[in-house]
């Protein structure tokens, strides 16, 4: 769908945004090495780009239409171009099941992406937060941060995102559970990223991001397993 592909665009030109300014193993502030405590970190920014721009490729099975009509009709779609959608989601569920994270993994693996890239895919989730969190893996970091800066409407604060999402899952009967525990969880992974990077997060922004997006859409994604 055309939110989705715009959300994904955007997620990768925030990934990217950080990717650019991050510093592997000196303190951005004070531009000297870290603390011994501070290990060295590998950023592999093109798997990273990848797996953002492919991260919700099985969402449309989990889309309410309607709903999401009603809670952004600014943003939506004509009624005959939510017919059409409709049956493309029939099309996946039935191609990939209803839950959008097994969907997602379906795709990726018949299209043949390299098992980094499904690794870090793996990691995005609001659910996946604390696990990113104790990682020293700052590839799923970013990915997971980054998913978590772009709503609906954009590019927002990581706060403005946990408001959006506490209003759109506030029925749901897993919306609530654990949510403070994955959001602070989040605040911190937050701050393990721009202790190392070269600008602050609110320097991220949708205005900001929007050139990158356009490059991002020639983007090419290689299919070879490696």
């Amino acid at each position: 769908m055309p939110q989705l592909a715009e959300h994904q665009l955007k997620v990768a030109a925030v990934a990217d945004v950080i990717c650019k300014h991050i510093t592997r193993g000196m303190d951005a502030e004070l531009l000297q090495p870290l603390n011994n405590a501070e290990k060295e970190i590998k950023i592999d920014q093109e798997n990273i780009i990848k797996a953002c721009l492919l991260h919700d490729m099985g969402n449309i099975v989990k889309f309410d239409l309607t709903k999401a009509q009603e809670l952004y009709p600014e943003l939506f779609i004509k009624s005959e171009e939510r017919a059409f959608w409709e049956n493309v989601k029939q099309e996946f569920i039935e191609k990939y099941g209803s839950i959008s994270h097994q969907a997602t993994d379906g795709i990726l693996k018949e299209t043949g992406v390299s098992n980094r890239i499904l690794e870090l895919v793996d990691g995005v989730g609001f659910d996946q937060a604390v696990d990113n969190l104790q990682s020293e893996d700052f590839g799923k970091k970013i990915c997971a941060y980054s998913d978590m800066r772009v709503g609906p409407k954009g590019v927002i604060s990581l706060e403005e995102r946990f408001a959006d999402l506490r209003v759109r899952y506030k029925s749901h009967p897993e919306g609530a559970q654990n949510r403070e525990v994955f959001e602070d969880a989040l605040r911190q992974i937050e701050q393990q990223i721009f202790e190392r990077c070269k600008i602050r997060p609110e320097a991220i922004t949708e205005d900001g991001v929007k050139d990158r997006v356009e490059k991002l859409k020639e983007f090419e994604i290689s299919t070879v397993i490696s």
